[in-house]
This record gives C-alpha cells, sequence and structure tokens, in this order.
C-alpha cells in the first residue's frame, strides 16, 4: 500500500524566520534617518558592516582558516550586490524623493521572478505571479502618489541600479549559496559590503564622520542587526525560493510604517492600503488549487 506524503507546511520555520528579520530591517529605517545625518552614505556603510563583519569574524573564528575559493568568490559575489543595493539607493536619495526611491526600489519585486523564469527556467506557479502583482501594488500604494510622478533623471537611474543589485542579491543567495558554509559566506559578503564603500571613500570624495555618541551607537546596532540579517537570508534560502523569500522581504516597508506609527508618524489610509495588499500577497503566494485523484482524494499542485 502506498503511502503519500503530506506537503510541508505553507509557514514553516524559514519563512518565519525571514518574517522576523523582515521586521528587524524595517525598524533600522529610523536609525539611517538619524545616522546619515552625521556621516556619509559610504562611511556609515563601511563602518556598519565592518562591525556586523566583526561578530561573525569572533562567533567562528576557528572555521575561517577551512574557507574554501568557492566561499570566497561567492561571499565577495554577494557583497558587491549587497553594497550596490544599499550604496545606491542611498546615493539616489541625495536627486529623487524618498517615495520615488521607494517606488523603483520596489522593482526588484517582480524582477526576481522574471530572472528565475528566464535565465534559470523556473517557471513560477500562477498563483506566484499574481502575489507579484499584489505586492508591487501595495508597495506602490505605500510610496505614495509622488513616486508616479514623470521624468527619468541621475536619481531615478541610480535608484534603478540599485533595485537590480537587490535582486541579483536574492537569487545569488538562493542559488549559489546553499552548497557552501553559510557562516563562512556570510563574514565574507559583510566584509566585502564594507571593504568596497571605505576604497571609494576617498575616490568619491567623501570625508570621514566625526565619531559622535549617534553614530557610533548607529554603527554598532545596525552592525548587530546587519550580521543577524544577512546570516538569516542565507540560511533560510537555502530552504526556501527567492521567489517566495521576496514576497516575504516586500513586507520591510508595512513593518517600517508600523514602527514609524509607534514612534509618532502618521500612515495616509492608502498606505495602510497597500500594506494589506502586501500580506495579502504573501497568503496568496501560498494558495494551491486541489485536484481529484480517481480515488476522490485531493492533490495539492505545486510549482
Amino acid at each position: 500500500m502506498k503511502t503519500h506524503a503530506s506537503p510541508p507546511p505553507a509557514i514553516g520555520l524559514p519563512e518565519l524566520a525571514l518574517i522576523a528579520i523582515t521586521f528587524i530591517w524595517g525598524g533600522t529605517f529610523l536609525i539611517v534617518q538619524h545616522a546619515v545625518t552625521v556621516s556619509g552614505p559610504l562611511a556609515f556603510v563601511a563602518a556598519r558592516f565592518a562591525v556586523a563583519a566583526g561578530i561573525g569574524a569572533l562567533i567562528c573564528r576557528g572555521q575561517l582558516r577551512q574557507l574554501t575559493k568557492a566561499e570566497l568568490v561567492t561571499g565577495m559575489a554577494i557583497g558587491l550586490s549587497i553594497f550596490g543595493g544599499y550604496a545606491l539607493q542611498t546615493y539616489g536619495l541625495m536627486h529623487i524623493t524618498s517615495s520615488k526611491s521607494a517606488f523603483i526600489t520596489a522593482f526588484y519585486v517582480p524582477i526576481v521572478p522574471l530572472v528565475q523564469w528566464l535565465v534559470f527556467k523556473q517557471r513560477p506557479h500562477p498563483a506566484v505571479w499574481a502575489a507579484v502583482v499584489l505586492a508591487f501594488v501595495g508597495l506602490l500604494l505605500l510610496t505614495g502618489t509622488d513616486g508616479l510622478s514623470m521624468g527619468f533623471g541621475k536619481g531615478e537611474l541610480i535608484t534603478a541600479v540599485g533595485a537590480i543589485a537587490i535582486a541579483l542579491e536574492i537569487i545569488l543567495i538562493s542559488r549559489v549559496s546553499p552548497q557552501l558554509n553559510i557562516l563562512r559566506v556570510t563574514i565574507v559578503q559583510l566584509a566585502t559590503a564594507s571593504l568596497i564603500a571605505l576604497l571609494l571613500m576617498p575616490v568619491l570624495g567623501e570625508a570621514p564622520p566625526v565619531l559622535g555618541k549617534t553614530f557610533i551607537l548607529s554603527v554598532l546596532a545596525l552592525g548587530c542587526a546587519s550580521a543577524l540579517i544577512q546570516y538569516v537570508m542565507n540560511w533560510a534560502q537555502k530552504r526556501i525560493s527567492a521567489t517566495k523569500a521576496t514576497l516575504i522581504y516586500a513586507g520591510e516597508p508595512v513593518w517600517a510604517g508600523v514602527i514609524g506609527r509607534i514612534a509618532g508618524e502618521r500612515l495616509p489610509a492608502l498606505a495602510i492600503v497597500g500594506a494589506i495588499l502586501i500580506i495579502a500577497a504573501g497568503i496568496l503566494s501560498e494558495w494551491r488549487p486541489k485536484r481529484l485523484r480517481a480515488d476522490g482524494k485531493a492533490i495539492v499542485s505545486s510549482d
């Protein structure tokens, strides 16, 4: 008699872990806003990821001697994409509004499944496509109408390249890191992002920051958060698809809005609707229609 294994739960430990770090990610936005008032973007990125890499190195100092060439190359590639996402978005904000920046950055949501399909021949389930569209509309509502204003200049172009870098980071983590040591790859990618930012400071004429209380506390707090976020991303994306991870990450501005509201900010009604749509997208991405076998038992279709 054949036994049929039940499908894995839609929300398991990897999904819950990504939801948790997305909440932390959303909470870092307020800290970054204060930090960049006392530091240039490159200096802050360099210091933040240096602290994160240092934390990882302390935790697994005995393992670093076993670092392989594959882990080094993979970590450097992911680190480059991390730097691109953070730095380009920050520089874009010097030329465009935060609403327009959020709107353009949101394009990483449809970019990930599209690249997965066109490059890696992984065709998403129709429910996933519907969820991607729903999440994108939700992100649009969260950004406000300013994100739709016409024009595509320097700031828009820089931010668009940053969105591509974010999409590449998510895809690289899902496709390359599963075969490698997560902690060692995490340390390399954090150190790479920090080193690139540090080396570019004199090239772009950015002055060293004043080591005041705001800068030091912000760097320490976000360094710890970055170490946790990047490690959990690497760990969880070994177990779930890049597209599913992307839909979870789309909830980051929802958490940022919730934390901002607690801090005294007010969300407009359309932003609240957008948040609801993003949450609905996450639920929809897990929906699969049931088909009946010849014996009348239900079969849940998979991707």
